[in-house]
């Protein structure tokens, strides 16, 4: 059986996940003797936030305030990429204040998540885990391209335009379309990419590699460098890989010389790993929930439904001299658009239930949590820290 029929046979609900999965940590952390953080991200939700973004390292530098400095730190990393400036603090923050970093895939880690995970001491690898290439997608007029592609054209009509003396009407209009100031940022977002996984490369994942396996002669520094540089050139080799999204295995990035730990070897490791990523894809997939950042003890869990979900306040009579008592608010399931009416109130009142379950409404959850009738778990903690600001009291 797999993990998820496992889990689905079990009937677990989203707050049961939620406790599997700092369970899962802690056995990880015990097995490994090290501290895991989990930061994954719904790779298929079409929600911009899902990717790594500077927030995010204010999120894990808070999650973690508390527990740096350590000796060891492993993160577990799911993500489609983002910014690779936020991926540069979080990197920098990791190495400011743990002594190892490791870093753990099962899934896909890609572009800027790459990037990062280029800076770990180790790489810790599944079957299904997959790396990508890490050339830099920027804008050009309207379109997002890749930057490796965009700098090899230039060079190209650079090259033809000497050989020639002119570009044809249709290339020379294309490259009058970008500014000389856009053009060196594009060359620039390329090179911030390789500059950052040939430094990180060098210092850390190679910091122990003193012999060559082969002959056992010893490693200098310009040795690790040109590896560096070697290993840097394939990821950013968009002609090799053909497409930004595309996965890259670890018999890939054995043949690229990059060391891959291999977790499946390890059946306890293999399983524990497999099963963490195995509950935050239900989390994801029957809850609002697209990003986690979560360790043995602490959680955060970004949901996709907005706080600004419309709300009808019931105003109090005019001469009554009484403050706001009741919220009713109206939800919809983003998996299967069902309604739910809801109604928070802001003083215990029997009447206040009596009247609003005549009317068909349902209590603002204790947890903050609605089960929809097909499954999907709607979180409305951000709905009950909006209705808390605006009204100056707290839901009951």
């Amino acid at each position: 059986m797999g993990y998820m029929s496992e889990y689905i046979d079990k009937g677990l609900s989203a707050k049961d996940l939620e406790k599997e999965l700092l369970s899962l940590i802690g056995k990880y952390n015990k097995l490994r003797k090290v501290y895991l953080l989990v930061y994954a991200s719904a790779i298929n939700k079409n929600i911009p936030d899902r990717v790594i973004n500077q927030e995010d390292y204010y999120l894990i530098a808070d999650i973690l305030r508390d527990k740096v400095p350590l000796d060891k730190l492993d993160v577990y990393l799911e993500s489609p990429g983002g910014s690779g400036e936020a991926a540069e603090e979080i990197v920098n923050y990791f190495r400011g204040n743990c002594k190892n970093v490791s870093f753990v895939i099962s899934g896909e880690a890609k572009s800027a998540a790459t990037i990062m995970v280029l800076s770990g001491d180790d790489i810790l690898m599944t079957k299904t885990g997959s790396l990508g290439p890490i050339d830099a997608q920027t804008k050009i007029g309207r379109t997002v391209i890749s930057a490796y592609d965009y700098v090899e054209w230039i060079l190209e009509k650079r090259k033809e335009a000497g050989q020639k003396g002119r570009l044809n009407p249709f290339d020379a209009t294309m490259v009058a379309q970008i500014s000389p100031g856009e053009l060196m940022g594009v060359f620039h977002s390329l090179k911030f990419a390789e500059d950052l996984v040939v430094k990180w490369l060098q210092k850390y994942k190679f910091k122990n590699w003193n012999k060559t396996e082969t002959h056992n002669i010893p490693v200098t520094s310009q040795m690790k460098q040109k590896r560096a540089q070697g290993i840097c050139r394939e990821f950013i080799n968009h002609a090799k890989w053909r497409s930004h999204g595309r996965s890259i295995k670890i018999q890939d990035l054995e043949s690229i010389k990059l060391k891959i730990e291999k977790i499946d070897g390890d059946q306890k490791l293999k399983d524990l790993v497999y099963r963490i990523q195995t509950v935050c894809r239900m989390l994801f997939s029957i809850t609002s929930t697209f990003k986690i950042i979560a360790t043995e003890d602490d959680k955060l869990f970004k949901q996709a439904l907005k706080a600004s979900t419309p709300i009808q306040m019931a105003k109090p009579a005019a001469k009554s001299g009484r403050s706001l008592e009741i919220a009713k608010l109206t939800i919809e399931c983003p998996k299967c658009k069902e309604k739910y009416n809801i109604y928070a109130k802001f003083k215990s009142s029997k009447k206040i239930d009596d009247e609003c379950k005549k009317e068909g409404c349902l209590p603002f959850p204790k947890d903050n949590k609605v089960k929809c009738k097909c499954g999907f778990e709607i979180d409305l903690g951000g709905v009950r820290n909006d209705l808390e600001v605006k009204v100056g009291a707290k839901v009951l």
